[in-house]
């Protein structure tokens, strides 16, 4: 079939190379080049141990004074609010002891395989340089400390996580740079992660367009249907592009388009922040998650990523940078000796629903569009298990991993 894919992230491109690998005929649809937004600026970990969504339980306790700090970890813009509270109020719903162990569940089955399906991409674009699989480190600054994050990562060894406990003088051995700041860590020895997100996406698209991929640089407004099929996608300056079947992986622009073929969504944009500091002079050897300071830290080719926070503002508004300088801040109180003489600041707009699980399968009551996204924080780890079972669908074989917790039709 020839498929149109709407989207040129990570989840879209590996979407496609899963799908020429069935032999159909790709085209991209993006208004922007492949590898931006998310798939630019995400902290680039590949982690199967990122099970866990945003709400916890206990997390509404924590919330009012997180609204209060503009600086804090969880921030609403004032004018933003009584669009959000709803989207909120949901996440909250989806925070009991309960709901986390579903979410998790769902969440462990599509990431365990990480590695797995991203292998046969990567070899055949010759990628496998920029991935790696050092392991993930997550540290507190004291075992006591660390106690309050217990159940959630007892929740992670219960899925099946390995996660080894490190106590201050290992943990130091291992990093000698997290010395006299950290005293106890949990390694999860199974992550990995990307020496530059961006340039992973750039070569996994590269790679499909050899395949005879065709891409089309234009923003998709909407569909032309007959019955319960899309005929052709519609693109603001363009000719309708006909197709076969579209797959829907626009990150945090697409809810419009679901709702134009009659599905709505409660799709959000968490605004995440990074900061690359280009004068890296630390030596880590794996990513490094400091679980107090919600900030994940990972030497990547073009400098150390400081990336967290999240912010709700909307696809409009203009970035805060004091938030980048908050993160800057905590890598200094990490990292006293970091060298931050040259940095670089960025926002972007990760796709989340309330249930922290993506949307993947059929768009309900339509033959041929299908659903790949919402994927928040982990779409670099969820990219390549999601591209494989959207072609496993689109081909008629049964998925690898259970669909069903993050089905669209949960939201129709």
């Amino acid at each position: 079939m020839h498929v149109v894919v709407i989207g040129t992230g990570i989840v879209g491109v590996c979407t496609a190379a899963w799908l020429q690998r069935d032999g159909h005929r790709v085209t991209f649809v993006d208004r922007l080049p492949p590898g931006e937004a998310c798939s630019f600026g995400n902290a680039g970990s590949l982690s199967p141990s990122a099970c866990l969504p945003v709400g916890m339980p206990g997390m509404w306790k924590k919330v009012p004074g997180w609204l209060l700090d503009p600086l804090g970890p969880l921030t609403v813009r004032w004018p933003y609010l009584p669009r959000v509270v709803p989207w909120l109020m949901a996440l909250l719903r989806h925070s009991s002891p309960r709901e986390v162990e579903r979410i998790a569940t769902a969440m462990r089955r599509l990431l365990a395989p990480i590695f797995a399906c991203y292998e046969p991409l990567l070899e055949r674009a010759g990628a496998q340089h920029l991935v790696r699989r050092t392991g993930c480190l997550y540290v507190y600054s004291s075992r006591e400390v660390a106690r309050q994050w217990q159940w959630g990562m007892d929740l992670r060894r219960r899925l099946g996580v390995v996660m080894e406990d490190v106590e201050q003088d290992a943990l130091e051995e291992l990093e000698p740079d997290l010395q006299g700041r950290f005293r106890f860590g949990i390694l999860a020895p199974e992550n990995g992660s990307t020496l530059d997100s961006s340039e992973l996406v750039k070569a996994l698209h590269a790679q499909c367009e050899r395949d005879g991929a065709v891409s089309v640089r234009a923003t998709a407004t909407g569909f032309e249907r007959q019955g319960d099929r899309v005929r052709a996608v519609r693109l603001e300056g363009a000719e309708p592009l006909a197709c076969d079947a579209v797959v829907i992986a626009g990150g945090a622009w697409s809810a419009r388009l679901v709702r134009a073929l009659g599905l709505r969504v409660p799709l959000e944009t968490q605004r995440g922040y990074h900061v690359t500091v280009a004068s890296n002079n630390l030596a880590l050897r794996h990513t490094v998650m400091a679980v107090e300071h919600n900030m994940m830290v990972n030497p990547m080719a073009k400098g150390l990523r400081l990336a967290g926070s999240v912010e709700f503002a909307g696809l409009a508004a203009p970035p805060d940078y004091r938030r980048s300088a908050v993160l800057l801040e905590r890598g200094r109180d990490m990292f006293p000796h970091l060298d931050t003489s040259r940095h670089t600041q960025w926002m972007g707009h990760r796709p989340c629903l309330p249930d922290s699980l993506p949307v993947l399968g059929p768009v309900p009551r339509m033959a041929n569009a299908w659903c790949a996204f919402g994927h928040g924080h982990v779409g670099m780890c969820g990219g390549a298990s999601t591209g494989r079972e959207i072609a496993a669908l689109i081909a008629g074989r049964v998925p690898e991993i259970d669909l069903a917790p993050f089905s669209p039709e949960r939201y129709a």
